[in-house]
Formats: C-alpha cells, structure tokens, sequence
C-alpha cells in the first residue's frame, strides 16, 4: 500500500495562505482570515455548503488525487 503523506500543521497553514491569495488576491485573503478569527464559525454548516451534491465516495476520490499529486510534487 503507497504511504500517504500528510503535511503538518504548519505546512497547511502556509499553503492555505497561499491558495488564499492566489484565489482571492492578498486584501480579500487578509480580510478573509480577519473575519475567520474574529468571528466564531459553524463548521457543520460550512462542510455541509462546500460538499453539497457530492457522495462519500467523491469527496474521497478527490482527496485521494489530491495526496497522490502531492506525493509525487512532494
């Protein structure tokens, strides 16, 4: 079985940030992450929005693509 890597807290951070600005620019980012921590969020209804539509079986499909890109970036 391929061994899976999974990147640490920090590593997340940074390339959350960086996905951040690539998609919304650094001001929206900046912003994005100011409402973020000043406001406390609901996490259930956020996954609920961003999977709408979507199986189990997507959803891991997906995320296992993802790993093995990185994998072989990594």
């Amino acid at each position: 079985m391929a061994e899976t890597l999974v990147p640490t807290d920090t590593e997340l951070a940074i390339t959350g940030i960086e996905l951040l600005n690539r998609g919304l620019g650094a001001t929206a980012a900046l912003r994005f992450l100011s409402l973020l921590h000043r406001n406390p969020t609901d996490y259930v209804t956020v996954s609920r929005r961003l999977y709408e539509g979507q199986s189990i079986d997507e959803i891991v499909a997906r995320a296992r693509a993802q790993w093995s890109e990185q994998a072989r970036e990594g």
